[in-house]
């Protein structure tokens, strides 16, 4: 049996909802990112899966490079790493914050996305300023394909800091496209398009082999 019914099926209001339940092991989580679907649901709420159309992308050559940002990327001193902080980027992107007043990231996600993160599926891009994490982002990978999931940051350009050396390649230099999943002003403002749900999955079958 399918672990989740065909994405055609899903709902329009709300956009995208397709499945209520199951569970948070490896192997849904990856049969669904494969399938273009994503968990995402508050903390008293069963596991909600997604698969919104249209999707929100960010095709790493449209990432838009500000005047104000070019300027400051031509200062700054901040070094990117990866993978060496995954936790703690994780708990940044879950912390509330005046700006963020909820969080989805629950516990069972944070575990989960931790062992994903084990076995090499799930990453993290650390901004570092003189040895501190001043912000960053995490997601998962497969094939050509980065499922961006959420990012945070401590000081201003932080996280686009991190978004930026993702597209620019100093990543991962395979990269043909990163899923933002639902559309935002942010997001908008830096290069993010709009595919349907049909053109995204067949995105989806050219990047992602069935070994990935």
């Amino acid at each position: 049996m399918e672990p989740f019914p065909p994405t055609g099926t899903a709902l329009q209001d709300p956009n995208g909802l397709l499945a209520v339940g199951g569970d948070l092991s490896v192997e849904r989580l990856l049969e669904a990112y494969r399938r273009g679907i994503f968990p995402w649901y508050e903390a008293d709420e069963p596991i909600l899966w997604w698969t919104p159309n249209p999707r929100a992308v960010l095709k790493p050559e449209n990432f838009y490079t500000s005047k104000s940002f070019q300027k400051f990327l031509r200062r700054t001193d901040w070094l990117i790493e990866v993978n060496q902080q995954f936790h703690t980027v994780v708990d940044a992107c879950a912390t509330l914050t005046p700006e963020r007043e909820a969080t989805w990231i629950s516990t069972p996600m944070k575990v989960a996305y931790q062992e994903l993160h084990r076995l090499g599926y799930a990453h993290s891009i650390e901004v570092m300023d003189q040895g501190s994490l001043v912000g960053g982002l995490y997601g998962v990978k497969l094939g050509s394909i980065f499922f961006g999931e959420s990012m945070f940051s401590r000081a201003t350009n932080a996280s686009k800091f991190a978004l930026h050396a993702l597209c620019r390649g100093d990543v991962f230099a395979d990269l043909t496209l990163i899923d933002c999943q639902m559309p935002s002003e942010h997001l908008s403002a830096l290069g993010m398009s709009l595919l349907s749900r049909e053109e995204f999955e067949q995105a989806l079958q050219a990047a992602i082999s069935p070994s990935d």
